[in-house]
């Protein structure tokens, strides 16, 4: 019997997700295609079915969807409203499946839908899934319960190694932003390439324990109720004491990103370089920016440790 083809646009979700989505259907031995990495095509197929007024972030998932058209069964779009009570994720999640289906009336969508504020939990929409695909309750119940243990011990893992880094004598710096836009290579390559060529240690905001994020969010503010904003805060909070400096990423034009900025931009007292990309022409100047944010920061840490001589 032919093996069921599922696509996964690498954008958005993606970078929450994929380990979860990954084992899940592995599990039911269900064959996954991925879209490529994102380049310039893929940005140009979403700007051009994207309105003006849309993110970097939505316009780069929109040509992975492009992408995957033709080379699948089906593609995974799932609809995100409330994954943690009393808050709310991203507008663009809460729509995500209502925009591909308008825009995309030839392709199959798999979909699920979580919204804790009304009871429809990860574990059901899993289990929805599964059975979209033919497969049993106990089938995809199993596959959810094996996925999510994968999901978890990756995790631990993430962390612990990140947790090793801060012992390093390099240089540490901080990337703050969502994982679509720090692990986008398109977004943040040029960025991640930049640092690792200088020889300096990469802290990740998202690499954090789930049950720190409430805490350390609210030492800086207790009123974000946007959940993947406050996941952000949470990260820079807990590793801004460990680290020489931050670097802040963001999408245009991102309201919950702009009003969260502020905020973080009181409260978190080392040096902070913010970058907002746009397109493909708002990395002009960057390397310049970065060279000049470094030496700002190897000046500030020789100052440092001629005082501790």
């Amino acid at each position: 019997m032919k093996k069921i083809k599922v696509g996964i646009p690498k954008a958005l979700l993606f970078y929450y997700y994929n380990d979860l989505w990954t084992a899940f259907f592995e599990k039911l031995n269900v064959d996954i295609i991925y879209s490529d990495d994102t380049n310039k095509e893929i940005l140009r197929k979403g700007e051009e079915k994207s309105i003006d007024e849309a993110c970097l972030a939505l316009k780069i998932y929109l040509g992975h969807i492009d992408n995957l058209k033709g080379k699948c069964d089906y593609i995974l779009v799932p609809r995100m409203f409330c994954v943690k009570k009393k808050e709310q994720v991203c507008t663009n999640f809460n729509a995500l499946y209502d925009i591909v289906h308008n825009l995309y009336n030839d392709i199959n969508i798999l979909n699920y839908n979580i919204d804790l504020n009304k009871r429809k939990k990860e574990s059901s929409a899993f289990i929805h899934i599964g059975e979209q695909l033919g497969f049993s309750y106990i089938e995809s119940y199993n596959a959810f319960l094996y996925a999510k243990d994968i999901e978890k011990e990756k995790r631990k893992s993430r962390i612990k190694e990140q947790e090793k880094k801060l012992y390093s004598n390099k240089l540490k710096v901080l990337i703050a932003s969502h994982p679509y836009n720090m692990y986008d290579s398109y977004i943040s390559g040029e960025v991640i390439q930049y640092l690792k060529e200088e020889n300096i240690e990469i802290i990740y905001s998202d690499i954090i324990d789930s049950k720190k994020v409430d805490e350390e969010c609210s030492a800086i503010s207790t009123d974000v109720h946007w959940t993947h904003n406050k996941e952000v805060m949470a990260g820079i909070h807990y590793y801004h004491s460990k680290v020489d400096g931050m670097i802040l990423i963001s999408s245009f034009p991102c309201g919950p990103d702009s009003l969260a900025v502020e905020m973080i931009k009181r409260k978190i007292d080392i040096p902070i370089l913010y970058l907002v990309f746009e397109n493909e022409n708002s990395q002009t100047g960057l390397l310049t920016r970065l060279e000049s944010f470094f030496d700002i920061l190897r000046a500030k840490k020789e100052v440092h440790c001629e005082r501790h001589h």
